[in-house]
């Protein structure tokens, strides 16, 4: 969340597009002056702005000296694999989101359980494990088409297979999930939004707005 009175638009290190910081990721240089991705953008330290793509991170760790070098003015280490690394950080950051939801009281798991709960309850949406039968998620489809009409407004989550859900939700064999409406759900949803977009490079597609915004801060 950005800072009252702070910038709202940064530009990117490697492309030179000004962008909302919301769609950037923001660096710094740790004790030993390696580079971290400061992903709640609250570390100290000068910071360096680049696009939350994750082929504009392998550009800028591959140009590391032209890009860091430059941004944070002194000799900046670059671990291989930063765009790797920030997708693991993504991850875990919205897997424990997801944690969350079930302390909240947001969050049903099992075939029925969902079924019944896209029936009668207010569902902000559907995860299945990445791992899950055709055969279940069709069924579950077809139930939420049948009382929302449609299904296109209902986010639907397959990043995470049945290990990884039941990590995260301290329980056996989640293969199917409904997120019930709420604070919770939509801080899940919104990791999951920007692991996806980070995935797909969405980010890098943007029209970058003109302006006088800085890559650095």
């Amino acid at each position: 969340m950005t800072k009252k009175n702070e910038p709202t638009e940064r530009q990117c290190a490697v492309s030179r597009k000004v962008l909302p910081v919301d769609r950037l990721i923001r660096f710094v240089l740790d004790p030993e002056g390696r580079v971290v991705p400061d992903l709640k953008r609250r570390l100290p330290g000068r910071g360096v702005w680049i696009t939350a793509a994750q082929d504009v991170v392998r550009a800028a760790e591959k140009e590391k000296k032209r890009v860091f070098g430059r941004g944070f003015k002194c000799e900046a280490r670059v671990e291989p694999g930063l765009a790797e690394q920030i997708d693991a950080l993504m991850e875990k950051n919205a897997l424990q989101a997801l944690s969350i939801t079930r302390k909240a009281g947001e969050l049903v798991t099992g075939f029925s359980k969902v079924e019944a709960a896209l029936r009668r309850d207010e569902v902000a949406g559907l995860i299945h494990a990445s791992d899950a039968a055709e055969d279940g998620i069709r069924k579950l489809t077809a139930v939420a088409a049948s009382r929302f009409d449609t299904v296109n407004g209902l986010s639907v989550v397959r990043l995470f297979d049945s290990t990884q859900l039941d990590l995260a939700l301290g329980r056996s064999n989640v293969i199917h999930a409904a997120l019930l409406a709420g604070p919770a759900s939509e801080n899940f949803l919104s990791r999951v939004r920007e692991l996806e977009a980070f995935r797909s490079n969405s980010a890098a597609d943007e029209q970058g707005n003109p302006g006088s915004a800085v890559a650095q801060d």
